[in-house]
């Protein structure tokens, strides 16, 4: 590998981490949604894959990072990744504790990557010789792992009720397509209905705008006021180990750590269900928050970061939540990648290694710096300069576009329809993991009758 390749991937790391530092911190963006459209665009476009690696891996660091900031200083979450710290982070602000909270998530985070990455690795390496027998069983995973997420989920009889159903629309829009002759006959539409799910809440809360009744709810009188409290700054914040305690530092470790071998598992899952589980013991209602937030920011980050790390160099196809949410154009972008040709089959181990050391090592040395000595001011320009509305519009504009490259203005119909079902599905409470898990098994369900 030359210095050019290095300098190379370096950049994109500081890019993915600036970019995604933004990003991360407007409330209510899915980590899925502002992850996948970039990453494709950089795929699609020829960018060479080490560097695509790197900065997806700077990507998913930075944004979890940061999309805690407005959990811990507004207790809005910044993404769905931050959405189980938000009673936790409400309860020290009360108490006045928004800084010491904010340092101890950053702090937390740091800890997850530290741990996650290096296991992350080996894991996929002792996995390797079982690669082709769990290849061979895919599709059968793939459906048993929705079937298990849907168990893991809240709403356990309306996740499972719904896999037929949504099974029935993916195959009946590719039949349709195949009949009218807008693709060859045995050619798969993907990543349209993938991105299609992946903005369905979106797709849905705009059809309901269309309502007038509904938009007569929604008017304010007033705007919404934020209120943000100045905190100094001090250098010696910036060291992880002073801003937590031994306690924290070490449950982080250990969850991270748990987490890696549970990535085939949604990440939210294991995030709430270890950190509520890893902080419930301590007694002291204030203590047992930053015990919860510290872990739950370790896990973001570890369950993100083995999800996509151990099936990519594994197996090379995406066997994990992360994998086929994500991280998916780094497994399957046709036609720069497909499932017999992809990141797996071109990188080798060396350049696993050192796109995710470099990419994991410049978005802690960028993003933690700027989460611990300036959010505040970044999460006030955030509120004030950068409307929601439009981030969300230029990657509804990105899925629109890809859906008429894959299969026309037909296809424009069929990503909304796949939109509207699975953002009605998704706010009722079925997890995006069941819903990719159930469009990779689609083809195998349906043969099957």
């Amino acid at each position: 590998m030359d210095l050019v390749l290095l300098a190379e991937m370096i950049a994109a790391a500081v890019a993915a981490a600036l970019l995604y530092t933004i990003i991360g911190i407007i409330p209510g963006t899915d980590e899925t949604a502002v992850l996948v459209p970039v990453t494709l665009i950089l795929v699609l476009t020829g960018v060479q894959p080490v560097i695509v690696l790197c900065f997806f891996i700077s990507a998913v660091i930075a944004n979890n990072l940061m999309d805690a900031v407005p959990a811990a200083i507004a207790g809005i979450p910044g993404g769905v990744m931050a959405s189980p710290l938000v009673d936790h982070a409400q309860l020290l602000k009360r108490k006045g504790m928004a800084d010491r909270s904010l340092r101890k998530m950053a702090a937390g985070s740091l800890i997850g990557v530290l741990v996650s990455v290096p296991v992350s690795l080996l894991l996929a390496r002792s996995l390797i010789p079982l690669a082709e027998a769990i290849k061979a069983y895919a599709d059968p995973l793939f459906f048993a792992g929705a079937v298990l997420l849907a168990l893991l989920s809240k709403n356990k009889l309306l996740a499972l009720a719904s896999i037929l159903p949504f099974t029935l629309l993916i195959e009946g829009l590719r039949y349709l397509y195949w009949g009218i002759g807008i693709v060859p006959r045995g050619s798969t539409v993907f990543i349209s209905f993938f991105l299609g799910i992946t903005i369905g809440p979106v797709i849905l809360t705009l059809f309901e705008l269309l309502n007038k009744e509904k938009r007569e709810r929604l008017k304010c009188d007033q705007p919404r006021r934020i209120t943000l409290q100045k905190v100094p700054f001090k250098w010696k914040s910036l060291n992880p180990f002073r801003a937590l305690k031994k306690q924290e530092w070490l449950t982080s470790a250990g969850a991270s750590l748990i987490s890696c071998f549970t990535f085939i598992l949604s990440p939210v899952g294991m995030t709430t269900l270890f950190g509520e589980l890893f902080s419930k013991r301590t007694q002291d209602p204030v203590d047992r928050s930053v015990l919860a937030i510290t872990t739950m920011n370790a896990l973001a980050n570890a369950t993100y970061l083995s999800g996509t790390l151990i099936p990519l160099i594994a197996l090379g196809m995406p066997l994990s939540p992360v994998a086929i949410g994500p991280a998916h154009a780094l497994f399957d972008a046709p036609p720069v990648f497909t499932a017999t040709h992809n990141m797996h089959h071109i990188l080798s181990q060396t350049d696993f290694i050192l796109a995710t050391v470099i990419g994991a090592g410049v978005a802690l040395i960028v993003t933690y710096t700027l989460a611990i000595k300036y959010a505040q001011s970044i999460c006030a320009f955030v509120f004030k300069r950068i409307p929601h509305e439009a981030i969300l519009g230029l990657f509804c504009a990105f899925v629109l576009l890809l859906a008429y490259m894959d299969a026309g203005w037909m296809n424009i119909g069929g990503v909304v329809l796949i939109g509207l079902f699975s953002g009605l599905l998704h706010r009722w409470g079925v997890g995006y993991g069941i819903l990719f898990m159930v469009l990779y098994a689609a083809p195998w369900l349906v043969s099957g009758f």
